[in-house]
């Protein structure tokens, strides 16, 4: 008999928490539909808010819990109105309440779309609409201020509102690598690639006649009115290449810094199956050799990289590099010169040249200090001293121009010094010196 009472008491319990649930949820949305609540209404809103948190057990209640939660700041904002502060909106308007605004709005959406009750469908739709260019301009002022990370997740929550927009998911992986939160940006990057997403396009601009200025259109046909109303003029189409390439890149560069380089040569792979005439990717490729030291690889890219673009001189100055860590010092001096000859100012190789030149008077110091005091011996000292001196001659020139575009590198200033005092080149040291001071 008992346990039939106790059944029977867990029924009227449940009954009436429902009850109550369900009275709770029509005063939430009754003070949601007012055009601006009162503040004694957000007070018993957040009250039948916070009951309902605790006690809602359907999954339709949980949903519309989490729906009058997620807009909660924004109804707050709209009480207050003009009268709000700028330490208020940034409460209430922040990247975590816009994300968890379009979790809630989505979450909404899908059980009604599944429960076949459009409650709210409409009104989130155009709430959507209208929170859209806010929350864009409060991402681009994000960004401006260089929190970069803040403006990739206000980017992503755009997306979330509107998966038909991947431009936002782009822009948002983007950020959020310039903000190096690599996590976000693969996991931006990743699901891009998934739909297939390259940024290609056109864009549209015509020039307005009143003020003169060229403006950009969304769409042929938005320009298209402008033009027959006879505002704008001068019409012009501009190609957007695809962004592949470069979100492969950044995947890469990723993946590098996590010291997954199996996955960033793969990546680099996929990349150029369907970029093959990007010569950036092959770059990119070359760099990855290179940060794993496999030079013979590296040297290999950047040539193909140099047969379509001769005149990088960075590359062929890299190359001078790779040769000369492999002690290949005649391709070095090569591709040095050839750097200089595409770019005369090319400080770093000019520099580079005189190591080279000077790590042959090592072992000509070396030579000459294991040399007795016999006459043979003495004639040999005085030919490994010619040929010191010459080796001194022919860096003097490159030492030279490395000042000449670098006057305040202290260690290049100190090497001319003690290569102009070898040479016993008294002029020249003393205006140095004097420089130097």
């Amino acid at each position: 008999m008992k346990s039939k009472y106790v059944i029977l008491l867990s029924a009227i319990l449940i009954s009436v928490s429902t009850f109550a649930q369900k009275d709770e949820l029509k005063t939430l949305k009754k003070i949601y539909s007012k055009k601006i609540p009162s503040s004694s209404d957000m007070m018993d809103f957040k009250s039948n808010l916070s009951k309902l948190e605790g006690i809602a057990s359907e999954e339709g209640d949980k949903v519309y819990v989490n729906f009058y939660k997620s807009m909660l700041p924004f109804i707050e904002l709209t009480v207050l109105g003009s009268t709000a502060t700028p330490a208020q909106m940034n409460d209430f308007v922040n990247p975590k309440s816009i994300s968890d605004l379009a979790t809630g709005l989505n979450a909404t959406l899908d059980f009604e779309k599944k429960s076949g009750k459009q409650i709210f469908t409409n009104d989130i739709a155009e709430s959507i609409k209208s929170f859209q260019p806010m929350f864009l301009n409060y991402a681009i002022d994000l960004g401006n201020q260089k929190k970069y990370k803040e403006s990739a997740a206000v980017l992503f929550s755009l997306y979330q509102l509107n998966k038909k927009d991947q431009e936002k998911l782009y822009y948002a992986a983007n950020y959020a690598f310039n903000g190096s939160d690599y996590d976000s940006a693969l996991r931006f990057y990743n699901e891009l690639i998934v739909l297939n997403y390259s940024g290609e396009g056109t864009a549209y601009w015509a020039k307005n006649i009143a003020s003169g200025k060229e403006e950009y259109f969304n769409s042929k046909s938005d320009r298209d009115r402008f033009f027959a109303l006879k505002t704008h003029d001068s019409p012009r189409d501009e190609k957007i290449p695809s962004k592949r390439g470069e979100i492969y890149k950044n995947i890469v560069y990723i993946y590098t810094q996590k010291g997954k380089i199996e996955e960033a040569k793969k990546a680099v792979v996929e990349a150029k199956k369907s970029n093959p005439q990007d010569t950036s990717l092959l770059l990119t490729e070359a760099n990855l050799y290179l940060e794993t030291k496999d030079f013979t690889t590296y040297k290999k890219l950047i040539t193909e990289v140099l047969e379509k673009n001769p005149t990088n001189a960075d590359l062929v100055f890299n190359l001078g590099v790779i040769s000369y860590n492999n002690k290949d010092l005649v391709d070095a001096e090569k591709y040095y010169k050839r750097a200089i000859e595409i770019d005369p100012k090319y400080s770093n190789a000019y520099l580079n040249l005189a190591i080279l030149k000077l790590d042959a008077e090592k072992s000509l110091i070396n030579q000459m200090n294991k040399l007795g005091t016999s006459p043979a011996e003495n004639k040999k000292y005085e030919v490994l001293k010619k040929q010191r001196e010459d080796v001194f001659k022919s860096v003097i020139p490159y030492l030279e121009k490395v000042v000449e575009f670098d006057e305040n590198n202290e260690n290049v200033l100190k090497t001319l010094l003690n290569v102009y005092n070898a040479l016993e080149m008294k002029d020249k040291s003393k205006a140095l010196k004097a420089r130097m001071k």
